[in-house]
């Protein structure tokens, strides 16, 4: 009955990034909000046309928010790339107009590259794959962590 109920409720559509220097990950949620699903990488060498490309896809993919993946250090402390990412954040919620929320990425790529592994993919798909992966899984984690809606 659950599932019943909850597709006939407006489902937000919410995409996960996955932050790099060379690729930043992508994933997008499913339309009933309940399973996230990885995309093709976008290049993270020009912040400027990541931006331009995120806004584009918000618009297309009809995205009400994002979650910033925030990396932490293993003591759980917060270093540069994690000062990069609130920063980041600020200006997508900036240029998009869309919701940003930075969401704890803690060991979301290690679990990409298990699950990825585990799939039989080769080491050189993991590397192509892994960011959105990482993005999958934290949106996932999200997703979970939401309470079910009712009608």
């Amino acid at each position: 009955m659950a599932c019943v109920a909850r597709s006939m409720v407006a489902v937000m559509r919410v995409a996960a990034i996955d932050l790099g220097k060379v690729r930043v990950g992508i994933a997008v949620s499913d339309e009933l909000g309940m399973l996230a699903h990885p995309r093709p990488f976008l290049p993270g060498s020009s912040r400027k046309a990541l931006l331009d490309a995120l806004a584009t896809f918000a618009t297309e993919e009809g995205i009400e928010r994002f979650l910033v993946g925030l990396p932490r250090q293993l003591d759980g402390s917060e270093g540069r790339p994690a000062r990069e990412a609130r920063q980041f954040a600020q200006v997508l919620g900036q240029r998009t107009g869309v919701a940003v929320e930075l969401c704890d990425e803690w060991l979301s790529t290690r679990q990409a590259h298990q699950r990825l592994q585990e799939g039989g993919h080769s080491a050189r798909d993991r590397r192509e794959r892994v960011d959105s992966a990482a993005a999958a899984v934290l949106l996932q984690s999200w997703l979970d962590a939401r309470p079910a809606r009712s009608g």
